[in-house]
């Protein structure tokens, strides 16, 4: 038998405490019964895949949501009984789950660990309580400190924490006190995100209503035909959004602190100390395939992708013994030619690394600078991209600019 091909498990567990005011994720609040009924389903919908991927070997697990540890252990453990049981999983396999602090971690950080999970991604966001009630968060940095601990106990060695920057009221300094409350701790990959406002979240409502009050845009209505849990009135009076000097400013503070403090920046938002780089994430950006279970999981499988049912009820009702999976994946696109050059281009570019000559040889059996040579040499001239051996990538300027720079590698149809 031939050597299997690689493949990534995305599995979304969609449930949460409390909805964060910034939050556009198929995530919410749920009883217990649902929650079983929805692991009793999403088990189903593993085992039934699993036959259908006899050719590839699972390199890594990524459990998100949602709070996936807003489950019971037993639940997440049974989990992955379905999955080692459905495919064949690799012994060096990175298998991750989110978790969040205000969820009594420490009788379950165990319980992951016996499981098969090997690495835990712990969503802080900030070390400033203020500035963790404002974003919605459900905990305090000394949650978080409890649970990073905790996980240590528990005997994970590959620790990553998410980080926030431009909170609304959020000054330089705050973040800066951040960011070197957590290098101290030494996890070994940090994820640093600037807060994006989604529209339809409570964030979205209310600051594109600040917006249009202030006459800073002309945005519209806003979205009301998503539930907000009554949040929005309650951010009357919250402080403003950080001003674009601010945000460059922490963005520039994040890189240097970081870098410094031994973790290299691999890709546009994530550091790791070397060796940690997530390699569920990196298997996105360089076109492995994934294979996404549970309510709105997207797959890339074979260039196709699709995405499960995003309703719950509709989620429960499927039958995976009859024609459940063709229905639980909807339509199905067929990535063309020029669909998959873009994305080689866009994904990659966000590594550091950039993207290399010769793996798109490899997979389209044309120069890369046949295609892009003029964009290549135009991005090279203006100093956004760069050059080294056989791959191209963004400099430093060209990773601040990046989504001008993406934008240059659209094709003409």
């Amino acid at each position: 038998m031939g050597r299997k091909k690689a493949l990534e498990l995305y599995i979304h567990i969609p449930f949460c405490l409390q909805k964060c005011l910034y939050c556009d994720f198929l995530s919410f609040r749920a009883d217990e019964r649902s929650k079983a009924e929805y692991m009793d389903q999403l088990r189903c919908e593993i085992l039934t895949s699993g036959p259908w991927y006899e050719d590839y070997e699972v390199k890594t697990i990524f459990i998100g949501g949602g709070t996936p540890s807003s489950l019971e252990p037993e639940q997440i453990t049974m989990l992955m009984q379905a999955v080692y049981r459905a495919f064949s999983v690799a012994e060096d396999a990175e298998i991750t789950i989110e978790v969040n602090p205000g969820t009594r971690l420490a009788g379950k950080l165990p319980i992951y660990r016996a499981a098969g999970i090997n690495r835990v991604s712990i969503g802080l966001q900030s070390a400033n309580n203020e500035e963790l009630k404002l974003l919605g968060r459900i905990h305090t940095f000394e949650d978080f400190l409890t649970g990073f601990q905790s996980a240590r106990m528990a005997g994970f060695t590959n620790i990553n924490v998410d980080l926030m920057s431009a909170i609304p009221g959020q000054s330089a300094e705050s973040w800066r006190n951040t960011v070197r409350k957590i290098i101290m701790l030494k996890p070994e990959h940090i994820s640093a995100y600037s807060l994006i406002v989604e529209e339809g979240t409570p964030f979205g409502n209310h600051y594109r209503k600040t917006e249009m009050e202030n006459g800073a845009g002309a945005a519209g209505q806003a979205e009301t035909d998503r539930p907000d849990d009554g949040k929005t009135d309650a951010l009357a009076g919250w402080p403003p959004l950080a001003d674009e000097e601010e945000e460059r400013s922490m963005y520039y503070l994040t890189k240097t602190f970081l870098e410094e403090a031994g973790f290299k920046r691999y890709e546009i938002s994530n550091y790791a100390k070397p060796g940690y780089e997530c390699r569920h994430n990196i298997g996105y950006w360089t076109g492995v395939p994934y294979l996404g279970f549970g309510l709105g999981a997207s797959s890339y499988v074979d260039g196709c992708r699709f995405s499960n049912e995003t309703d719950m009820g509709t989620y429960l009702e499927l039958d995976f013994s009859m024609d459940g999976l063709e229905r639980l994946h909807g339509d199905i696109h067929v990535q063309s030619r020029k669909e998959e050059m873009e994305e080689f281009m866009f994904l990659g570019l966000r590594m550091t690394e950039g993207v290399s000559a010769a793996r798109f040889i490899q997979r389209f059996g044309i120069n890369l600078s046949g295609v892009y040579g003029d964009v290549l040499e135009k991005l090279i001239q203006n100093k956004l991209l760069v050059r080294r051996d056989m791959h191209y990538a963004l400099t430093d300027w060209g990773l601040d600019v990046s989504n001008y720079v993406m934008s240059e590698f659209l094709l003409d149809e």
